[in-house]
């Protein structure tokens, strides 16, 4: 099985390194975050759509509610 290297402190960029310190002292899990950061680049790109986005900047917090909800019906889940 593969495995993806999760980035220590001081293989993560200023900004990443930033993020994991954030999320972490709330008592999150940087795993995702850590393991995205071998492919800087990507990572970069991804997150500069993705955190304006859920916070309704690019996109509407209702469109997103909306489209998770459609996901959520294809994929036979009503949870």
């Amino acid at each position: 099985m593969a495995r993806i290297k999760l980035k220590e402190d001081h293989e993560l960029s200023e900004a990443t390194l930033a993020a994991a310190i954030s999320i972490e002292a709330g008592g999150g899990d940087t795993s995702t975050l850590r393991g995205l950061a071998n492919r800087q680049d990507m990572f970069d790109a991804y997150f500069g759509f993705y955190f304006p986005a859920r916070q309704g900047k690019t996109v509407s917090a209702t469109l997103i509610e909306l489209v998770r909800l459609r996901i959520a019906r294809h994929n036979d889940c009503f949870t």
